[in-house]
């Protein structure tokens, strides 16, 4: 090429420009499709015959490489899971029958229980089903660490070796009593445990959060939806299930047999919002709140498996971007006082490129381009590439741009749930994770092109100087290995200042994957407490500014699938040695602005009890 780096960059980022608009073109003929199309898009259920799948193979576009675009950084994650003290392995219940649930679990939350500083592992356990227990009951498993990246199994002495088939966790302080709590879903009853200096006490009764007997809870979120400074609490719900109904169905794959149920040929149901009352107490107000919509024979259209918590029209006012598997995601948009409004279809956020539902499981929101343009990520089904939801100019609605963005192709075979944002490298860009993994431990018996266990995904972000932002980082460390991934959070285990990785698989030994990577970049962790906005400081916006890089991320635990990750925010600097300004936003409105010393730290911001 003759073109002089500066006039290559310039190039790139006038394709970028020309695309971004093409596809966005595209994108509005879809919205508009969708829209026309919409009272089409119901799932039926199945007819009795089996169901017979012929794989069809896939390709996605080709980009060409260019040899002198900037290449992702050296790094390594090396699996420390013996090392590290960590012995967990999840328990499914598989026993032959081949049920829906068998597939689904679980997730893992890092959380500070016993505020030392150090970041705890959880990790949901499910269980045998009725009639099938084996002589070692699974629990819940929570693992302390010692403040250098080691862990011993503390479940039995904080009072969280209990069972039941659990699926996901939310945590959160939700009484404001400086212990952050946590809730655990299930298939079947819910809990709600109250963290007493160290230890747990099931609240659930008392809370009025245990959900419905019937219900399958997945996803759970600790939110302030009225900025009132206490946190609600939003439950997702998959489909409606039973043994009896699983079976009757009897899902069937040719060569196969007996194979795990798809969801759409099961009802969908209704998600719940419990309100926080104060005092330890929660009312629901599901049905009044708007978060109960789209009522069909009986039964409601969504089949939650994930949520991403964002103000997405900065109106100061929590909303609720919910991945539902097989039918058109949600995007509740919060209208104040405790109500909600359904708009995925009016926002551009309910299906595919395409006008079509995907198998969307896990799912996370961020300033990936460090610009006012929020981004939505999802994982979903195997030959369905992720998505990447991007609003224009700062503004929705929003389009999918996974293809124009680079991570789009690469993700298309995979079978993704546990997906989120985080700057592994820390150069000040976002970069994506994805845990990948099948269903069914005999898929590549008749779909060659997939195996059960898959390698994760890791995709750099190269910023504006290159053809395509995301480029996936390949060829070293045990990120590569294949795993049956579910789950997945990150959070700085060691206090080196990286973020490392835990995934859960499903029926297997969880994962623990440290950041090694030497690049030598700068750091700052940032760790609120609130005093007028939630203790936990969820929902809070920090913004950091450092030379040309303005950077904006969110407090948010609930991220990726069934996960919570780490509530300290870490921003990654690059070369700069310094923090010109940090600017918090916080959930109750109040603006607060902080010098910063020095960098390579962390740094706890207390809210201010100045007036907004």
């Amino acid at each position: 090429m003759n073109e002089q780096p500066d006039q290559q960059q310039g190039l790139y980022k006038k394709e970028a420009i020309i695309r971004r608009a093409f596809y966005r073109s595209l994108g509005a003929v879809a919205i508009f499709s969708a829209i026309v199309g919409v009272v089409f898009v119901w799932q039926q259920f199945a007819d009795d015959a089996p169901v017979q799948q012929t794989e069809a193979v896939l390709t996605g576009p080709v980009i060409d490489d260019a040899d002198d675009e900037p290449q992702p950084p050296p790094y390594g994650f090396t699996d420390i899971t013996q090392a590290a003290g960590i012995d967990f392995v999840h328990t499914n219940g598989a026993y032959g029958e081949k049920l829906i649930p068998e597939a689904i679990g679980s997730g893992v939350a890092f959380i500070d229980y016993d505020n030392d500083g150090d970041q705890d592992l959880l990790f949901v356990n499910s269980n045998w089903f009725p009639g099938q227990a084996q002589a070692e009951t699974p629990t819940q498993a929570l693992y302390r660490n010692d403040g250098g990246g080691s862990f011993s199994d503390v479940s039995a002495e904080t009072g969280l070796a209990f069972t039941c088939y659990c699926m996901g966790a939310a945590v959160g302080d939700y009484d404001n009593d400086g212990w952050t709590d946590i809730y655990i879903t299930a298939l079947g009853r819910n809990r709600l445990l109250r963290n007493n200096q160290g230890s747990f006490i099931d609240v659930t009764d008392a809370s009025n959060t245990a959900g419905v007997a019937d219900d399958w809870s997945t996803v759970a979120a600790f939110i302030d939806i009225d900025n009132d400074g206490d946190l609600d609490l939003f439950v997702g719900n998959y489909v409606v299930w039973s043994r009896e109904i699983d079976l009757e169905i009897d899902f069937q794959l040719t060569g196969l047999g007996r194979a795990i149920g798809a969801p759409n040929h099961f009802f969908g149901t209704s998600n719940r919002l419990y309100r926080n009352d104060g005092e330890g107490g929660f009312s629901d107000i599901s049905e009044t709140s708007g978060i109960v919509i789209d009522r069909q024979r009986g039964t409601a259209s969504g089949k939650a498996l994930a949520a991403a918590p964002v103000d997405y029209d900065s109106d100061g006012l929590i909303d609720l971007f919910v991945a539902n598997d097989t039918t058109r995601n949600y995007l509740y948009h919060n209208l104040g006082n405790g109500r909600f409004e359904e708009i995925g279809v009016l926002e551009g956020i309910a299906y595919d490129r395409n006008g079509k539902s995907t198998g969307a499981m896990g799912i996370d929101a961020a300033f990936f381009r460090n610009d006012d343009d929020l981004g939505v990520a999802i994982g979903n089904f195997a030959n369905e590439m992720s998505s990447l939801f991007v609003t224009a100019d700062g503004q929705p609605p929003f389009l999918d741009e996974a293809i124009l963005e680079g991570f789009g192709p690469a993700s298309r075979l995979a079978l993704t749930f546990g997906l989120f944002f985080f700057d592994y490298d820390l150069d000040g860009r976002l970069d994506l994770f994805q845990a990948n993994g099948h269903l069914d431990a005999d898929i590549n018996v008749i779909q060659p092109s997939q195996t059960y266990a898959q390698p994760a995904q890791l995709f750099w972000n190269c910023g504006d100087d290159c053809r395509t932002r995301f480029l996936q980082v390949t060829g070293a460390g045990d990120i590569d290995k294949p795993l049956v991934g579910r789950g997945a959070a990150y959070a700085d285990i060691d206090s080196d200042g990286d973020l490392d990785i835990a995934v859960v698989q499903n029926g297997r030994a969880a994962v623990l994957l440290r950041n090694d990577q030497q690049t030598g970049n700068h750091w700052l962790r940032v760790q609120l407490e609130g005093s007028r906005a939630n203790r936990s400081a969820i929902g809070a916006v920090i913004e950091l500014i450092a030379g040309d890089m303005v950077l904006r991320r969110q407090v948010m635990p609930t991220r990726s699938y069934l996960s919570q990750v780490e509530l300290p925010v870490t921003f990654g600097l690059g070369r700069h040695e310094s923090v010109d300004a940090l600017n918090i936003l916080w959930p109750d409105g109040q603006r607060q602005s902080v010098s910063v010393g020095q960098v390579d730290t962390l740094l706890t911001i207390r809210q201010s009890t100045g007036t907004l």
